[in-house]
């Protein structure tokens, strides 16, 4: 059975970043990579290093209204129906997810009306695919979260082996990461991590060490010139770390599997 891997963070700290490294680096150890964009913002596809072109031709899955039909047997934006909670999603995960190298990319999208507690056929069809493949899919899974867990419920969390919170060196940043700790608490997500992103310098690092003094902060990557290059230039980051800043990666990725292996 692969391990599920959840990152998330508040928006602009990095995560996807991280999240699209993870992928690289299982991969390269000859994983079967899922890599689930369930921010819905989503960037997972361009933090991979997928092409434009490539990537213009994803429909994230919330919009994909023909599949939902047909799975949950009702119409989209119509109310008063009867629909299945449970919809039969085992194929889509294969099916419908993207390629790029050797990494499954599956893109959730975001559902337009109604909320995290939505009963509507686009929100069901999002919460059992996301089950399926926490729970019962074999590939190493690494979700591109967004800080408010929206798809995650309590039955799903149980699945999820480690959540790993991205931080950068500010109080809105750490704020967030202990608000995201006490929502995982609160759906029985208990193995959480915390990295920071983007330390420029001593300071920095102190600042984070600081503020998560007593908690599973695992280290800090450094805010680097090679990562901005890689977003302006719309390139895989894969492709381009010196290995100074490939080390740092895999430094952070060494400590992410050995919780994996615990959990």
């Amino acid at each position: 059975m692969g391990w599920k891997l959840a990152v998330c963070g508040k928006g602009g700290v990095g995560k996807s970043t991280l999240a699209a490294m993870f992928c690289h680096l299982a991969a390269a150890e000859g994983k079967r990579v899922l890599a689930v964009d369930a921010d819905p913002d989503a960037n997972l596809a361009a933090a991979l290093g997928m092409p434009a072109d490539e990537r213009s031709q994803i429909v994230p899955l919330a919009e994909r209204r023909a599949l939902i039909e047909e799975r949950t047997g009702a119409k989209v934006k119509q109310y008063g129906q009867i629909f299945k909670l449970n919809p039969d999603v085992s194929d889509v995960a294969e099916k419908e997810s993207a390629r790029f190298r050797s990494i499954h990319l599956l893109v959730l999208g975001a559902v337009e009306s109604g909320g995290s507690g939505c009963a509507c056929p686009e929100s069901v069809m999002l919460r059992s695919l996301l089950t399926d493949v926490i729970l019962y899919k074999d590939d190493c899974v690494v979700l591109d979260m967004e800080a408010g867990l929206e798809h995650l419920g309590r039955a799903t969390a149980r699945g999820v082996d480690l959540m790993l919170v991205v931080v950068e060196p500010g109080a809105r940043s750490v704020e967030t990461a202990f608000a995201v700790k006490r929502m995982s608490a609160e759906i029985g997500l208990r193995q959480i991590a915390i990295v920071g992103n983007k330390v420029r310098d001593e300071q920095d690092r102190l600042f984070l060490e600081k503020a998560f003094a007593g908690e599973t902060y695992i280290g800090s990557l450094p805010y680097s010139e090679t990562i901005r290059c890689a977003d302006r230039e719309d390139l895989p980051l894969i492709d381009l770390l010196d290995e100074g800043l490939r080390k740092e990666f895999e430094r952070i990725w060494k400590s992410v599997k050995e919780r994996l292996s615990r959990a």
